[in-house]
This record gives C-alpha cells, structure tokens and sequence, in this order.
C-alpha cells in the first residue's frame, strides 16, 4: 500500500472538522473559545529577554539534538520531578514540541514486522491524533482500545487477546488523560510496564500535562520504570514546556529513554528533523530550570478546577478533574451539543467523538463535548455557567 493510499480513508483532523460544523451557522453570541488547548495565562516575562540576549545564534544552525546547556537543565528537571537520574549526553534529547518526537518515535523504534506479523501500535480511545498518524505511517496496525468510564478512563490494553499482544511494538499512554484527565496509577503504570516487559513492546509515555494537577503531582511511568529496574529502553518520555509553562510557540519538548532510543530518534532527526533555533533553545533551558512560575501557573488552573466544581455541582456523569485542563462533559450526542451552544451562545466547544474512532454510538466520544479551561478565571466562570445553563 502507499503513502497516499493510508491516508485515503482517515477523517479530517479535528479543528479543520469542528469548522466545517460551524462556519455555516451564526453564532448565538459574542464568541468564546473553549476548544483548543493553547495556554492563555502568561509565561514568563524574562522568557524575551533570554531569546534577546541569545539572538546571535540565529546566525547559526542549531544543535541537532539540543545545546548542551539544555539537555542539562531537562536532566535536571527529570531529577526534581520524577526521582531519576539520566545521563543528557545518552538519555535526553531536545524536541521541536512533542509532537515532533511522538510521532518519530514511531518511525525511528517500530519494526516493520513483530513475531512474523504486521506489527501493531496500541492506542488509546479517545486519543490525540498524532498517535493515530504515526501507527499508519509506519505501515503498523492501530489497534484502539476504549478509555470509557468502565477502564477508569485510561486503556485496559492487557484485556487484548494474546495474538494482538504478540504483535505490538509500542503502546501510547497519555498521563494526564487528553481529555479526560485522568491520571494513571502507580499500580497502573506498574502493570502496564510488566505487560510490555511480557510481549516485548515500547510504552511511549505522553506526559504533557503532567504540571497541572489538582492535589498529589502525578507520578510518571519513568519513576515507576527506574523503581522496578526496567530496561531503560521500554519507557520512553515526553513532555514539553507549553502546557507546564504557557509556551506552546516555543516548541519546546523533551523525549528521554535509554541510549539505544535516543541514539536512533537524533538519527532520523539528523536527516529529516527540524531542531529548535539556538536562542528559543536557551531561553528553553532557563525555563526548565525555574518552578516558581509553574507553581503560580498551577495555582491559576486549581482555582478553575474548584470553579468548574460548583457551576457542574449535581450533574449527572460530571467528573472533577483530576489534572490537565480538559472538561470531559456528559451529553446525549456531542455534535448535537456542539451546534446547540454554539448557534444559542456562541460558546465553541469541541465534540468528544471528533477525538476517537469509532461510528455513532460505538465511539467512545459520542456522548462528551470537551471544553478546554485555558481563560482566565472570570471568562471561565461565565462560560461554564452559560455552557451549563445551555445544556442541562
């Protein structure tokens, strides 16, 4: 099969989709968007200064996998956050947002055969789409495994029957839960890591929201991986700076694993890759290294979180959010719901089923909407109250 021909049957992606629902009716009321999540609250204001300071190496090609500097501070941080020492020289690598590296992962670390079979990639559902995409690209299977109320909201891959087991060479998790926001446990992690250690596959751990939290910070499939002596091979990291320090345009992210993981990822970014230039990388270095900003940062969502709390006080199905800074919301038919707010408020919001796979009611999303938390306070507040008063 080729290249054009995987692609053929996918659906659009979710926003270009979401416009072609709404652009042919008027909105019910001065805009609000609550679909995407881009960060609204400020990041740091030193972050310009540092890009200033730095901006001769515009003048200069990049490092390909990250200054020195950077993988420093990201080492650093991975110690701080998640009990784990890591050599930046071997383990660590610099990403153009993880996007980027969710997606080369896949090119870079998945077979084109498993055990003598189409190899498969497991995803959760509902998903973020690069997932999906990277599973195709590579000539894998993807194999989508609800993340229902049932599961806790986090993909029960070890129910899958032993012969989808034996063919899979990566499992994507998302930890906080995009967009449910669920966190997955230390018994979670703990079994999901003997699961890939029995059928031999990677666990690509998408950990982007993992600053943003209501209580307890959540703990991370590298700690748990180190704590059990796993191959540092089986556990490969990402997170990023946009969602931990509002910088989504500075695309900057991090992917940490073993020696032979990092060797083949900065391999294929040598030759198709696209690293961040030297002055947005400096500034990145700083930024990992200073929390007091993600404590504020942090304190700014949990204040939405108790907000959410009260307007969706009583509804039926409503689930307070654990971390990340997604409302996973009950409805009878999320498109439905969608065009409803939007044509009677003006308040955009995102249809769960536009984030899985899957027809009518056999997707896992039909019954949500997700509604991103990224204003401020106040223009939450009165979303929420105009979204609930509008719905239920």
């Amino acid at each position: 099969m080729n290249f054009p021909e995987r692609f053929a049957s996918l659906p659009p992606y979710a926003f270009p989709r979401l416009r072609a629902l709404l652009d042919p009716h008027a909105p019910g009321g001065d805009p609000v968007q609550l679909t995407i999540g881009e960060p609204q609250h400020k990041f740091p204001a030193w972050v310009t200064e540092i890009i200033a300071e730095n901006a001769a190496g515009f003048n200069k090609y990049p490092q390909n996998e990250g200054s020195d500097d950077l993988r420093q501070a990201m080492a650093d941080w991975v110690a701080r956050r998640y009990k784990v020492s890591l050599d930046p020289a071997t383990q660590l690598m610099a990403l153009n947002g993880t996007r980027e590296g969710l997606y080369n992962a896949a090119m870079a670390l998945c077979p084109e055969e498993k055990n003598g079979q189409k190899p498969v990639i497991l995803v959760p559902n509902p998903f973020y789409q690069v997932y999906m995409i990277a599973a195709i690209s590579v000539a894998a299977e993807p194999v989508f495994v609800p993340a229902t109320a049932a599961t806790g909201h986090l993909p029960d891959y070890a129910s899958l029957p032993p012969e989808i087991l034996n063919r899979v060479t990566a499992a994507y998790i998302c930890s906080p839960a995009n967009p449910q926001g669920a966190v997955a446990s230390r018994t979670y992690w703990t079994q999901l890591i003997q699961l890939a250690e029995k059928y031999d596959f990677k666990i690509f751990a998408d950990e982007c929201y993992s600053e943003i939290y209501r209580d307890t910070a959540p703990i991370g499939a590298l700690t748990i991986a180190d704590e059990l002596g796993t191959d540092p091979e089986r556990v490969v990291l990402f997170n990023s700076l946009s969602k931990r320090s509002n910088l989504p345009g500075l695309r900057a992210g991090l992917i940490a694993g073993g020696p032979e993981t990092i060797k083949r990822v900065k391999t294929l970014r040598s030759y198709s890759g696209s690293p961040s230039p030297a002055p947005l990388q400096a500034a990145a270095a700083k930024v990992w290294a200073d929390e007091e900003h993600v404590i504020a940062n942090r304190a700014l969502y949990q204040e939405k979180f108790v907000i959410a709390d009260e307007v969706f006080s009583g509804l039926q199905g409503y689930l307070p959010l654990e971390a990340g800074f997604f409302l996973w919301l009950p409805v009878d038919d999320g498109v439905a719901a969608t065009v409803k707010l939007w044509t009677q408020t003006g308040v955009k919001v995102l249809p769960g089923a536009y984030l899985a796979q899957g027809e009518g009611a056999q997707n896992p999303g039909h019954e949500f909407i997700r509604v991103a938390l990224v204003a401020d306070a106040e223009q939450t507040r009165t979303a929420l109250i105009t979204l609930r008063d509008c719905l239920y």
